[in-house]
């Protein structure tokens, strides 16, 4: 590899998985998330409570206006009602923001399986982008909530050395985490076992344990019975 001062040159910014390649690499599998499963899981996490927020206000408000029309509450009164719902409506704003930006974000999210790692893009206003090569990777757990079952996809969650990450909605969870798994086994493998170096035969591998592996030892048991007698005559 030749590193000279042109290796560090800035050059116009492309936020695209193609731009992120390295050199040589290629991509073998790339995806989304599912767009409805993506964004009824961002809404419904705190939709019971904006509901519930949203109907108690509204009876307050109601009241209010019928106290204003009466003449039962001065006009003057507004101007601290309006702002105090506004801030007490917390909750239901938060739960809008969250729908607005699963809508917005999931335009930008993409994942790339490569030859090398997988490249998780995202982001909302700027593009962000996290990269887990194969080597690094420690452990992949599929999960399956309510809404991944109704809409049939799953998350696949990857810890990596000093990292972490979440591949959202993907069709057979299941099936791609155990590929997942066992590439990064296989190539970790590979790393410390370079084909070069590796016996024909190997006895220590695909190692199998009896049945009775982890039953007490009797003989241990008959020193335990020596010691107790011993120590009941002194």
């Amino acid at each position: 590899m030749n590193i000279d001062e042109k290796y560090f040159a800035q050059s116009e910014s492309d936020n695209s998985l193609e731009g992120v390649l390295e050199t040589g690499e290629k991509i073998l599998f790339r995806s989304k998330p599912d767009k409805k499963s993506y964004i009824l899981a961002a809404g419904i996490k705190m939709l019971p409570l904006a509901i519930v927020w949203l109907c108690v206000d509204a009876f307050f408000l109601i009241f209010i206006g019928r106290a204003l029309s009466r003449g039962e509450m001065p006009m003057s009164m507004l101007g601290f009602v309006i702002p105090f719902f506004i801030v007490h409506l917390a909750p239901v704003w938060m739960w809008l923001y969250k729908v607005i930006r699963s809508t917005i974000e999931i335009k930008n999210i993409e994942y790339a399986f490569t030859d090398r790692r997988i490249i998780v893009r995202s982001g909302v206003i700027g593009i962000d982008f996290k990269f887990f090569y194969y080597d690094k990777i420690e452990s992949v757990v599929a999960k399956v909530g309510f809404i991944d079952k109704l809409c049939k996809v799953g998350d696949i969650y990857i810890t990596a050395a000093g990292t972490a990450g979440v591949i959202f909605d993907q069709k057979d969870p299941y099936g791609l985490a155990t590929k997942l798994q066992k590439l990064a086994t296989d190539i970790r493998s590979d790393i410390s076992y370079p084909n070069a170096l590796r016996p024909e035969q190997n006895p220590g591998y695909n190692t199998e344990l009896a049945s009775g592996a982890f039953a007490p030892n009797p003989d241990s048991e008959k020193k335990s019975e020596t010691s107790e007698d011993s120590k009941n005559q002194d």
